[in-house]
């Protein structure tokens, strides 16, 4: 397992984040770090994307991945921009094997066994479990990742404080996605205090599993 992969184990917790503005993610991610989660998915959800990884490319202590990646070419500019691996919301053979032939760790999103094989063709350890809570939630990824052993998977989707700890108690999730703790009006309104609050609170809540 790569050294970007075993982190976001020891961390537990992605925080999704979604940037209008690549003014607001130098002082989110100063949020962030302050509550203990050196950690964010910016996804290529808006314009903003690119030069938001950039900016918090400078942080040299954050995890910094892309998520919503779509395109071969977005795998390009957000690397080219600084971030460490990629977060699909599907699964797309030619994004996923351009990571892998690249050496750039990658983790598609899943929902069937047979998205889960796609990923065992190309060697992938680690899958994301999307639409989490839509998709059945904890008891329906007991049920699609009982025969495969080999694989651990990153719940995103409908994760919050309620259930993040249920989650992590399974030995088959890695670490789960979130954005609760950066939801956009907080970042929208400025208000880094309460991300960082937040933040902290989610840092305890999975501490504590």
């Amino acid at each position: 397992m790569n050294n970007v992969m075993q982190r976001i184990h020891e961390l537990k917790v992605v925080p999704v984040v979604v940037l209008e503005d690549a003014g607001d993610a130098a002082p989110l991610a100063e949020a962030l770090i302050r509550g203990g989660l050196p950690c964010a998915e910016v996804t290529f959800r808006t314009a903003a994307a690119a030069a938001s990884i950039k900016a918090m490319s400078s942080y040299p202590e954050l995890c910094l991945g892309a998520g919503t990646v779509l395109t071969a070419d977005q795998v390009k500019q957000a690397v080219d921009c600084g971030a460490k691996y990629i977060v699909t919301p599907g699964f797309n053979p030619k994004v996923v094997g351009y990571c892998v032939e690249n050496s750039i760790p990658v983790c598609p999103g899943v929902c069937t066994p047979t998205e889960i094989e796609m990923g065992l063709e190309f060697g992938l350890q680690v899958l994301k479990f999307f639409p989490a809570e839509a998709c059945g939630g904890l008891k329906a990824l007991k049920a699609i990742c009982a025969p495969y052993s080999m694989v651990k998977f990153i719940p995103t989707g409908g994760i919050g404080p309620g259930n993040l700890g249920s989650y992590l108690a399974f030995n088959k999730v890695f670490a789960c996605g979130g954005s609760w703790m950066v939801a956009k009006e907080l970042i929208a309104n400025g208000n880094f205090a309460a991300i960082t609050e937040l933040t902290r609170a989610a840092v305890e809540l999975a501490a504590g599993v």
